[in-house]
């Protein structure tokens, strides 16, 4: 898979991009993930990629002569099934978007940043308009890291443990919270990992799994739908 993004901030992708999984999943060859400055496709002397919005009102937009040059360009070296632009107003991201994304062999994130990007851009190139939640960010970089990071650990052999991404809260379906995780010691401080789960019966540890499973579900069910963690 390739990754490319278009940012106009790019230093707040480079630390992410190059550490733990995806730095992994770069040095394994399971995906190439390049970043394009937009100030390197603005010709002015002063690189400007901004300017104000048209109509008033407060904020800067970004341009669309820096978008235009570098998608255009972009598109010459390759065919994206997807150009994602990373939007409040758009679709929000799930782990279903995220596996249908992990199939594709090139997608190409446009990260807007300041208000808003010039509405020419995205008429022009989006495949995709993706939010990842109803909140506002300074721009889009950080949801762009969210998806890609989602997406390429769901590329087969990224993951050392094959079953790890398939045993993740939402990989079965869209409501599904994973059970409670323990690991050693089996007491720490007086608090005791739960008898079932070193009885080593499979069918009832297996059981113990899917009834906190429904219940955290249940529990997280409610708080998206009233916004109070403790209904």
């Amino acid at each position: 898979m390739r990754i490319d993004i278009i940012s106009a901030v790019p230093e707040l992708l480079l630390s992410p991009l190059n550490t733990s999984i995806l730095k992994r999943a770069q040095n394994k060859g399971k995906v190439i993930i390049n970043i394009h400055n937009l100030r390197d496709y603005a010709y002015d002397k002063h690189k400007q990629i901004d300017d104000k919005p048209f109509g008033g009102g407060p904020g800067m937009v970004l341009k669309p002569e820096p978008f235009f040059e570098c998608i255009e360009n972009l598109k010459k070296e390759c065919s994206y099934e997807h150009i994602i632009f990373t939007t409040p107003k758009g679709k929000l991201f799930n782990q279903r978007l995220a596996n249908k994304f992990s199939l594709a062999g090139n997608i190409l994130f446009v990260a807007g940043h300041y208000k808003d990007i010039d509405d020419r851009v995205r008429q022009t190139f989006a495949t995709d308009e993706i939010s990842i939640g109803n909140f506002v960010l300074t721009g889009g970089e950080l949801p762009a890291l969210l998806m890609i990071d989602a997406i390429v650990r769901v590329i087969p052999g990224v993951l050392n443990d094959s079953e790890s991404a398939l045993n993740d809260s939402f990989q079965d379906s869209e409501e599904f919270i994973e059970a409670p995780c323990y690991t050693r010691p089996a007491e720490y401080k007086g608090l005791r990992v739960p008898d079932v789960l070193l009885s080593g019966n499979e069918k009832e540890i297996k059981k113990w799994k899917y009834d906190q499973s429904s219940v955290l579900t249940e529990k997280w069910r409610n708080y998206n739908n009233n916004g109070d963690v403790n209904d």
